[in-house]
C-alpha cells in the first residue's frame, strides 16, 4: 500500500511541475506591444532578415524564457546586446503577452 501511495504522490509533484498549456496572456495586447519588434522580426513575425529569428509559430513559453533571459542579461552572445535594451523595460505580464501573440501567428507567416 505504501508504494501505491508514493506513486500517486509522485504523479502529482510531477502534474504540479508541468508548465499549465493554457494562457492567460492578452494576445491582443501583445500584439500592440509587438510595434517594435516589427523592425527587426517582421510585421507578422517572419523577419527579412536572414540573421534574425521568426517569431511568428514559436512556443509561448520558449519566448517567454527566451525574454527573460535577456531582460534578466542572461543570454549574451549574437544580438544579445540588442535584445537586452529591448527587453529591458519589459515585465514580466508584458512578455507573457508578447509571448502568446507571436506563438498564435502561423509559422510560414501566412
Amino acid at each position: 500500500m505504501r508504494l501505491k501511495h508514493y506513486a500517486i504522490a509522485g504523479l502529482f509533484a510531477i502534474s504540479a511541475a508541468t508548465p499549465m498549456v493554457a494562457s492567460a496572456a492578452d494576445v491582443a495586447a501583445g500584439k500592440a506591444k509587438a510595434a517594435v519588434c516589427a523592425a527587426c522580426h517582421g510585421a507578422n513575425g517572419i523577419s527579412q532578415i536572414p540573421t534574425y529569428p521568426n517569431l511568428a509559430g514559436q512556443k509561448e513559453q520558449y519566448l517567454v524564457l527566451a525574454l527573460k533571459a535577456y531582460r534578466d542579461k542572461q543570454r549574451t552572445g549574437g544580438q544579445a546586446a540588442i535584445m537586452q535594451g529591448q527587453a529591458a523595460a519589459l515585465s514580466d505580464t508584458d512578455i507573457a503577452n508578447l509571448a502568446a501573440y507571436y506563438a498564435s501567428l502561423p509559422a510560414g507567416g501566412k
